[in-house]
């Protein structure tokens, strides 16, 4: 039976041979401890630094384009089952909501872009592009006035400004005339101008629902949808799940954010975990240099071990030596990586402003986005620690088979 007393026997001894001596601080031994351990450190810091900064670059992407682009749309729900569907865990509001493709034409140029109809109450409380507003509000995408609010980059383009007026022409729409038939067109007033900094801003204009339906020539809303504003969009999936058992919905009828943006979102998982693979390669290269650290310990103290056999120490007791040894080593690599990796991360824009490196990625131009996750920072380090005690196994497998009396004829 492996007792407690076993345990604090391993740990005394592993802590020994790994606090060096001054006889052993210039040994070979010694110099590769040293260098595993700092690969470790270096390992860690690095990854918690990329990890951290990817972490802020994802959250900029979700705020900035699924701020814009709807969570989920449904077709309409009927008014009976709204209170039911708003009652779902993650979904914020619902609110009736129509979109449509359309060409919009300045006196300068003339561009591609998607029509949103929604209702402005709903839009001032719940969503990130009220809170980007350069010029205007929503408040004032009155029933009828045909005011437009646009993207500043879309602004930039057409070389619009607020008050100017800018042809809006539905080609789903159409009218007969005696040139033919012509798309339902209307000139629309630039009311407001919003800012998210993201791919979407050139392409969506906003409008009062009631005068998109206008424009489409369906004054009754008879095309409306309903469109679900959600606290946290990548739980859409669960939502979607809950919203079939509160509605009678066919999956046809039913459109999420991933069927626009998920692709770019999968790339940039694909890139922050690849980018993790890599570094964590560098951390159990680091690690598995306590292999051949561990290797030449034990052949280096053979005769300590053959002593201790003699004494009666169990076999189990020595690989556990050289185990914990392993893991004192990356106690020390991780914890030094760790509070290296926090600290860094903490003060790289400040680092940057210095040096005067010109990166600002975050929204308000500030420089790298940072976002930092508690649980995964302790993850990797964990995942660290695991590797410094897998590489040390081979090693105190090694210890624990040394036979006494060879060992000791030996010395």
């Amino acid at each position: 039976m492996f007792s407690s007393s076993s345990y604090s026997l391993s740990a005394f001894i592993a802590y020994r041979y790994a606090k060096s001596n001054k006889a052993s601080q210039t040994s070979f031994v010694a110099f590769i401890n040293r260098f595993s351990v700092a690969g470790i450190a270096l390992g860690l810091m690095a990854l918690i630094i990329v990890v951290s900064v990817m972490n802020g670059l994802e959250g900029q992407l979700k705020q900035r384009i699924l701020g814009v682009v709807p969570h989920i749309e449904t077709e309409a729900i009927d008014a009976s089952h709204i209170e039911a569907v708003q009652a779902i865990d993650g979904v914020i509001t619902t609110m009736q909501y129509r979109e449509a493709e359309a060409v919009v034409q300045s006196r300068s140029d003339l561009r591609g872009v998607q029509i949103h109809g929604v209702s402005p109450e709903v839009m001032v409380k719940h969503t990130m592009v009220a809170e980007n507003l350069e010029q205007g509000r929503f408040s004032d995408l009155a029933s009828g006035s045909y005011f437009a609010i646009i993207g500043r980059s879309l602004a930039i383009q057409l070389d619009a400004r607020v008050g100017d007026k800018l042809r809006v022409m539905v080609t789903g729409a159409s009218v007969y005339t005696p040139f033919g038939r012509m798309p339902s067109q209307r000139l629309v007033t630039v009311s407001g101008i919003f800012d998210m900094g993201s791919q979407v801003d050139d392409k969506v204009i906003y409008m009062h629902l009631d005068d998109v339906n206008r424009l489409l020539r369906d004054p009754k809303g008879s095309g409306v949808s309903t469109r679900l504003f959600l606290d946290d969009a990548f739980n859409y999936q669960a939502v979607v799940t809950a919203l079939k058992g509160k509605v009678n919905v066919d999956d046809s009828a039913i459109k999420t954010w991933r069927e626009r943006q998920g692709p770019l979102f999968d790339a940039v998982k694909m890139e922050k975990n690849m980018m993790m693979l890599m570094l964590l390669l560098i951390i159990a290269v680091a690690a598995f240099n306590i292999v051949s650290a561990l290797v030449m310990v034990v052949s280096e103290k053979k005769g300590d071990i053959a002593v201790l056999q003699t004494q009666g120490m169990l076999p189990n007791t020595i690989m556990w030596v050289f185990i914990l040894n392993g893991l004192f080593n990356g106690v020390k690599g991780a914890g030094v990586g760790l509070l290296l990796g926090v600290f860094t991360t903490l003060v790289i824009n400040d680092v940057l402003a210095i040096l005067g490196v010109p990166i600002a990625l975050a929204a308000d131009g500030s420089g790298l986005p940072i976002e930092m996750q508690a649980a995964q920072i302790i993850g990797i380090t964990l995942l660290s620690l695991l590797l410094c005690v897998l590489a040390s196994v081979y090693p105190a497998r090694k210890a624990m088979k040394i036979q006494p009396s060879q060992a000791l004829q030996n010395e």
